[in-house]
Formats: C-alpha cells, sequence, structure tokens
C-alpha cells in the first residue's frame, strides 16, 4: 500500500505536454510528499538490530563488518567512523583497517585475504576512492564474494543482472526500499534511471526490472534527455551534477528519487559558506513531483543502514540460517 500523504494515484498519467505542466503547476500550488529517508533507515536499523539478537542466541556470537581505509581523506575518514557508530550501535562487531596513503596494492590485498579468511568478518569493504597507484577493481574483485556487502564484485553483479541471489549494492538497494514504501507495488511503473555507473545507475536498472517496472537507462549521450524524463513515473536521478534535473524534466506525480550528494556555496551570506544539495533541483521538483527524497536526508540515511542489513544477510547465510526478512 502506498504511504500516506501522497499528492496523486500511484502512477498518474497526465499531464503529457510542457503547456498541461505549465498550466497545471499554476493552477495547482501544491507541493510534493517528502519521502523521509532517515525514518526508514531508523526503521531498517531497528529491525537489523533485533535479528542481530537473534543471530547471537543461536550462534553465540555477533556478525562481524570489517571496513578498510587507504589514505587520510577527510570525507572517507567520516564515513568510516559514522559506519562503525552504526554498526556498533546495533550490536555487530566492528573492524577497522586504516592504512596509509602510500600502501601498496599487494599489501591492500593481502589485508583483504586476511579478512576473507577471518571467520568473526561477514562482511567487508573497502573504501571508495582508493589512492590512484591502486587498481580498485583487483581491489573489489578480491573479496570474498559471499562478504562484498558492497554488492561490487562481478560475480554480484552477474548475479543481480541474470535476476539470481548476490549481495545487492547498498545505495540501489536503499533506494528501492523507500520506493517500495512510497508505492508498494511498482510493477508496470515506467522507471527512468539517470546515470549509468556500475555502483548506482546500473543495478538500479537491474533491480527495478525485477520489480517489473519498464525501465530506460539514460545517460549523458541520450537523445532529448528532457523528453526521456518526463515519460518516468519513477526517476533515479544518479549523475553528480548539482540541481541538473528541473521540475519541468518531471512527469505530474512522478516519484523521484535523488541519489546525488554535491557540495556547492551557499547564496546567503552570514550563512554557512557551502551546502549540500542533489542532483535535482528540489524547490523546482517539488511542484512536479508527487514525492521526491530531499538532499540531505533521503537516500543517504538508507546507504549505510543497507549496509548493515547486507552484512546481516551474509551472516546468517554463512550459518545456513534462514535469511532475515528486513523492512522490504
Amino acid at each position: 500500500m502506498a504511504a500516506e500523504g501522497t499528492r496523486s494515484e500511484k502512477f498518474l498519467l497526465l499531464p503529457k505536454s510542457e503547456t498541461d505542466f505549465d498550466r497545471v503547476r499554476l493552477a495547482i500550488a501544491v507541493s510534493a510528499a517528502i519521502i523521509d529517508g532517515r525514518a526508514t533507515a531508523a526503521d531498517l536499523r531497528r529491525q537489523v538490530a533485533r535479528f542481530v539478537e537473534k543471530f547471537k542466541a543461536e550462534r553465540g556470537f555477533e556478525p562481524g563488518l570489517a571496513v578498510v581505509l587507504v589514505g587520510d581523506d577527510p570525507a572517507s575518514s567520516i564515513y568510516v567512523r559514522s559506519k562503525a557508530k552504526r554498526t556498533r550501535e546495533i550490536g555487530m562487531v566492528s573492524y577497522e583497517r586504516r592504512l596509509p596513503f602510500a600502501t601498496e596494492q599487494s599489501q591492500l590485498l593481502a589485508h583483504v585475504r586476511e579478512l576473507n579468511a577471518h571467520e568473526g568478518v561477514h562482511g567487508i569493504l573497502v573504501q571508495l576512492p582508493l589512492p590512484p597507484h591502486i587498481d580498485s577493481g583487483a581491489v573489489i574483485n578480491s573479496i570474498d564474494p559471499s562478504k562484498d556487502v558492497d554488492g561490487f564484485h562481478i560475480s554480484n553483479a552477474g548475479l543481480l543482472a541474470t535476476g539470481q541471489k548476490g549481495m545487492v549494492p547498498c545505495t540501489p538497494l536503499g533506494c528501492k526500499m523507500l520506493l517500495r514504501r512510497q508505492l508498494g507495488d511498482l510493477s508496470g511503473a515506467e522507471a527512468v534511471v539517470l546515470g549509468r555507473s556500475n555502483i548506482v545507475g546500473k543495478p538500479m536498472a537491474n533491480l527495478l526490472l525485477a520489480e517489473n517496472c519498464t525501465v530506460t537507462l539514460a545517460h549523458s549521450r541520450t537523445r532529448d534527455l528532457k523528453t526521456v524524463c518526463r515519460r518516468a513515473d519513477i526517476l533515479v536521478v544518479a549523475v553528480g551534477r548539482p540541481k541538473f534535473v528541473k521540475g519541468d524534466w518531471i512527469k505530474f506525480g512522478a516519484t523521484v528519487v535523488d541519489v546525488g550528494i554535491n557540495r556547492i556555496s551557499a547564496p546567503e551570506p552570514g550563512k554557512e559558506k557551502s551546502k549540500i544539495v542533489g542532483d535535482v533541483d528540489f524547490d523546482d521538483a517539488v511542484q512536479a513531483a508527487g514525492a521526491i527524497t530531499p538532499v540531505p536526508g533521503g537516500v543517504g540515511p538508507m546507504t549505510i543502514a543497507c549496509l548493515l542489513s547486507n552484512t546481516l544477510t551474509a551472516a546468517f547465510r554463512k550459518e545456513g540460517l534462514a535469511e532475515p526478512q528486513v523492512l522490504l
């Protein structure tokens, strides 16, 4: 069932033209329902915590998540600390390996091999980006696929693309959860994913296909991109360009998921020097969309929550337990 507070029916088909859009937009001064990623992420973490207790009761130990950070990038350091904090909060064991920027690829691969063999580690994440002298693909593909809780290993990518069970990348998984919670059944929806990265765009398209959506994967070379986006009942945007998608790119009543996180200069004097915005022009889009994720507070909190959920799933699979059914 769709969430309360939505402005429209599940998939509103009109208006189809830009003239219709402008007329409706002026005539109906309402805003989109805001999809609260923080609340959904908190709900997911609570569910994961309950299953962690069940796992410990049955096996006598807690699931473990290992995070490897190479270098001292400030944003990555903050993100790793946040992951470790959330891991401990739900009762899992947090393993951290912080390596210097000059770490050789062979040394990093040795650390990954150790973690692959570690019985107490059920999930492994190597924080990206890595220093330029290290081949990220080689490192990611050295992780045991069953412990690859980021879902980036080529084996997990292939399993997802062919509709088989593997580890699913956290950000697309979080987007799917938000969409399911907002709209219920997604079958038959026309979905456009804007952005074709291996981390978000491609796995997101595969997840929506598995939900029986009709999916278009659009990108920088797509012709008449605005028109393509305006077809979408569901629009997922992950292009890394601040406020790229405007309100007139969005079909009236569509559901918009903004994956972008961009720091830009704040125009107002006397306030913060910068602010975080998404890939969608929120103030413009909110007048057209039926529901939309804010930035911050939308997709971002779901990524870490889904990382914990993936670690839980990996632990249950390793121990031969029935997989936990969390959230959706």
